[in-house]
């Protein structure tokens, strides 16, 4: 259950290993906290949702798609910028009632998915959607995935693919599994080659504007390897999370077909600039060649995790300091250097901020910002978004409306994602 307890516990529990670390930096905080406590709802729905998409089941295409002749480097610069679908197919809890997708799609505050907000997504100018997904919410036996819930997945890379987007599908947090490779690794690879076999049959039709991406922030393992202090364990952990995703290129690249040629986003250490920039970060070998690095953004703490002050930090409620911006340009150089010069594309897959407790005007220049610096390095910046709602937080576009929040965040966007630039090093 995510709730405001679970929340207190994980803070508790960062306080302690900052203050003996020292550190109150977005790119040292536990994945844990930044993607399951700070984004999905702190209350339980009051009622079952009723309303189930109204339009047929999509089925995967009978025939193969076209697979351009794209490096996946001119691929990731073609996307543009993108958002992200959250807190939608990626809800999760042993709270939330009923077996149908809907009863997922629906729990975290999302309406059911039309195409009318997808369409208004691609208008607002974002090239990209990626859709997180926690597949085991409908899962039989031996892992087996529901057919229901692969089909309305479908229905939605489809709406996506028909305004001329990108898709990039994941195996999110997808109840919290992840942490058992580091004890029940044996189960675990099991458990992932059978996911990802059963959706490489699925989408395996479809043609190179749809991305698998390995898996999101999970790929670390604190009992293995303590981040914020100390080298024991190091190589262990680093070993194993590029065991994962050797495992996840090599099942994609069996599947054949168009998974022969498709491009995939390899997950970096915790999606961490500074730990997959790392040396002991591999790259899985690929015959396709055809691989993207995925790293997200929420830097400074303070400013894009933080609603008020907390015993582990101090929230900031502006940005854009000399400091600010230096540290910026200093992680997408970090990027560029490690990876964009040797010839690895990089996704932004998440970036963003809480935008309770902060004027307009801040929230605009630090998404603006960060979107701009990282497409004129190359990198493709999504940036994380869910529902409005009254008490909403993260929310930027308008799943109700079909637009932006703020016309001229709306604006700046769009500019960007127009622009025609040759990437540089920042």
């Amino acid at each position: 259950m995510r709730n405001k307890v679970f929340f207190a516990c994980l803070c508790l529990f960062l306080a302690q290993v900052l203050t003996a670390c020292g550190e109150t930096k977005k790119e040292d905080v536990p994945a844990a906290v930044t993607e399951e406590a700070t984004k999905a709802p702190t209350s339980e729905p009051t009622s079952e949702p009723t309303k189930e998409p109204t339009s047929e089941p999509t089925k995967a295409p009978e025939e193969n798609e076209e697979m351009r002749d794209l490096t996946t480097m001119e691929l990731v610069r073609d996307m543009g910028i993108g958002i992200n679908l959250g807190n939608t197919f990626e809800s999760c809890g042993s709270w939330i009632t009923g077996n149908t997708p809907t009863s997922f799609e629906t729990a975290w505050g999302s309406p059911v998915i039309t195409e009318a907000m997808i369409a208004g997504m691609a208008d607002a100018g974002f090239g990209v959607l990626r859709i997180p997904v926690a597949w085991s919410n409908m899962m039989g036996d031996d892992y087996t995935i529901s057919e229901a819930y692969i089909e309305r997945v479908t229905q939605v890379v489809d709406m996506a693919l028909a305004n001329d987007m990108y898709v990039i599908i994941n195996i999110h947090w997808d109840g919290g599994w992840w942490e058992k490779f580091s004890t029940e690794k044996e189960e675990c690879m099991y458990r992932y080659t059978r996911m990802w076999t059963q959706l490489c049959d699925a989408f395996g039709a479809y043609g190179d504007r749809l991305m698998f991406e390995s898996l999101n922030e999970e790929g670390c393992w604190n009992d293995i390897w303590n981040r914020y202090g100390g080298t024991s364990g190091k190589s262990t952990a680093y070993a194993l999370l590029n065991e994962i995703n050797q495992t996840f290129v090599d099942i994609v690249r069996a599947s054949g077909g168009n998974n022969a040629k498709r491009h995939l986003l390899i997950a970096g250490y915790a999606t961490d600039i500074t730990l997959t920039c790392d040396p002991l970060y591999e790259m899985p070998s690929d015959p396709a060649g055809r691989m993207a690095v995925s790293i997200h953004y929420y830097t400074p703490v303070g400013f894009c995790i933080l609603e008020q002050d907390e015993s582990w930090g101090k929230v900031q409620t502006e940005w854009g300091s000399d400091s600010d911006i230096s540290e910026l340009n200093g992680y997408m150089r970090q990027l560029y250097d490690t990876f964009i010069a040797n010839g690895i594309p990089v996704i932004m897959g998440e970036y963003g901020c809480v935008t309770k407790n902060k004027t307009p005007e801040q929230i605009r220049n630090f998404l603006t910002t960060v979107c701009e610096t990282a497409y004129d390095a190359g990198i493709c910046p999504v940036l994380w978004d869910i529902n409005f709602t009254e008490d909403a937080s993260w929310s930027i576009y308008n799943r109700n409306t079909g637009k932006m929040n703020d016309s001229a965040l709306a604006e700046k966007f769009l500019a960007i994602a127009q622009k025609d630039t040759v990437p540089e090093r920042p």
